[in-house]
């Protein structure tokens, strides 16, 4: 007897624990059950609010947007609650602004001056989710830009998603498309999701793809892209870094960056993987900014004293741009409020690009690499990249002076066409080119790199074109400890090597393939460069 009731006892426990999970799951809205009308004419922000409100007072669940078109002003999202828009549904936003809630953050970034609207707005929720294969439409083309003052031209713009120091994020499958600001920003957020979306977003100025600010342990995969402004936008606009983050699997276009590390670095980037990207020119031929096929393939910026480290970004096909690959110091100093103190510039160190393949470039600029004076960038690794540049270098582009610049805004374009058809480097130390190939089309009498103010330097395997006409297919100036080794020439060339300043020593040429190089170097003001070369073939 007592055994059996004992064994009654386990029953009525576990019948217990299974009506507790069947009345645990999910509770699921429909939109339509609060009084939403899908005809893309009526207004249901209340109805859909108000589902959102009771799913989280129920501790949870999903709020479904059916196929139809459903008109909205701006709604918060909430923890726990899952806003699942269906195949066949449109959630469009209102292009009234005062269908939209005025939404300051708590947490101070350089944005809030002069951002406050959103059509879904979330701030320190957790567990929250955006889902499904239907769209989410900003009508951004309805808000117009009014003046050029800033912060004014942002103002009355909203964004589509803007999430605040939120945890657990996830957006899934849905189409995300004509912004009327960036079309979604997540900053300062922790552990973000973000898998098989699309964006597209030509619909107003400063339409960005994403713009992850801050936030820490993100994951990004599996998209397409297709926006005026930048794409793959990491920023830091407050005290918060954005670090730990993983991109991958994505093609983008744009008529701005494509990967772009900045403008904004307040709380700096690190331990950050980007792989796997195609970047393509936009459908889209009008560009708002920029240029049709793009101003760069890959930029990466620190100009406002956040730190720059662990950055590494592998297999990337670009097709277009101006300017294939940009790397930045600046210090233009802006902090998050204008009345407090400026910070230093920033320590841009570790940062490895490889497997590279560009062609199809649009302009005679060339990519850069480069520190100020004070505060080289250090540590980094090209490897594996090929690239085909426009050409059209002449000889007064070799002599140009190069401005620092260095409070400037930080855009690839900015110095103009540059002394190296290839790579620009200046203030640097501790910089490898391993495997790297350059040729340009056409007629071109810039070298193919050039060399300002660099120790430690490693050029291994470079193949590079050269004009018969061009000064040199190499050129250093007050540069030290560079070895150059197994080096190869496309062409007939006059001068390999072009040394320059009193300050350029400790040159190691090593089994470098100068047959077609009827001089190996030429002495500009250098008086000692201490030169070794070793097995020259």
């Amino acid at each position: 007897m007592r055994r059996f009731l004992k064994n009654s006892l386990y029953l009525f426990v576990a019948a217990l624990l299974v009506l507790n999970a069947i009345n645990a799951q999910p509770v699921y809205r429909d939109v339509i059950d609060y009084g939403a009308v899908g005809d893309g004419k009526t207004l249901n922000t209340k109805a859909i609010q108000q589902a959102i409100d009771d799913c989280f007072d129920d501790g949870g669940g999903k709020v479904v947007i059916p196929a139809g078109i459903f008109l909205t002003g701006s709604v918060d999202l909430k923890s726990n609650v899952e806003l699942h828009i269906s195949n066949g549904a449109v959630l469009l936003g209102s292009t009234l602004i005062t269908d939209y809630q005025s939404r300051v953050p708590d947490l101070k970034s350089y944005n809030d001056i002069f951002l406050e609207y959103a059509l879904i707005y979330a701030e320190k929720q957790k567990n929250i989710s955006i889902t499904g294969n239907g769209t989410i439409d900003g009508q951004g083309a309805a808000f117009v830009v009014k003046t050029k003052v800033k912060p004014d031209r942002y103002r009355n713009r909203p964004f589509v998603i803007r999430f605040v120091q939120c945890e657990n994020v996830k957006v899934k499958d849905v189409t995300l498309q004509n912004s009327a600001m960036w079309m979604q920003q997540y900053l300062a957020c922790k552990d973000v999701f973000i898998d098989g979306i699309r964006v597209i977003n030509h619909a107003n100025k400063n339409n960005d793809m994403i713009d992850i600010d801050g936030s820490r342990n993100v994951v990004m995969q599996n998209c397409i892209g297709d926006t005026d402004d930048d794409a793959l936008t990491l920023k830091s606009t407050s005290k918060y870094p954005t670090e730990n983050v993983t991109i991958t699997n994505c093609v983008i276009s744009s008529h701005c960056n494509a990967i772009k590390f900045g403008t904004e670095s307040i709380g700096g980037f690190r331990n950050i993987t980007i792989s796997n990207i195609v970047v393509k020119p936009s459908r889209d031929r009008e560009p708002i900014y920029g240029f049709p096929d793009g101003i760069s393939g890959i930029t990466l910026a620190s100009v406002d004293g956040g730190d720059f480290e662990g950055v590494n970004i592998s297999n990337i096909r670009i097709e277009g741009t101006a300017v294939p690959i940009y790397l930045r110091l600046g210090d233009r100093a802006r902090p998050v409020r204008e009345s407090d103190p400026k910070p230093d510039p920033a320590n841009y160190s570790d940062v490895k690009i490889s497997n590279v393949i560009a062609t199809g470039i649009t302009s005679p600029i060339g990519c850069s690499i480069t520190g100020i004076p004070g505060y080289p960038v250090k540590n980094i690794s090209l490897s594996n990249i090929s690239i085909k540049f426009a050409g059209g270098g002449t000889k007064e582009d070799t002599k140009k002076e190069i401005p620092e610049l260095e409070d400037h805004y930080p855009e690839s374009t900015k110095w103009g066409t540059l002394p190296a058809y290839g790579f620009f480097v200046r203030h640097a130390e501790n910089i490898q080119f391993d495997n790297v190939e350059v040729t340009f089309e056409g007629k071109d009498l810039r070298p193919a790199l050039v060399f300002e103010d660099v120790s430690e330097a490693y050029i291994n395997g470079l193949k590079a074109a050269s004009d018969f006409d061009a000064e040199a297919i190499l050129k250093f100036t007050n540069s030290q400890n560079i070895t150059v080794s197994n080096f190869k020439s496309f062409s007939r060339a006059k001068t390999f090597l072009s040394l320059n300043g009193d300050k350029t020593k400790e040159i190691t040429l090593l089994n470098n393939n100068l047959r077609k190089v009827e001089s190996v170097y030429n002495l500009n003001g250098v008086d000692h460069a201490e030169i070794i070369i070793m097995g020259e073939k």
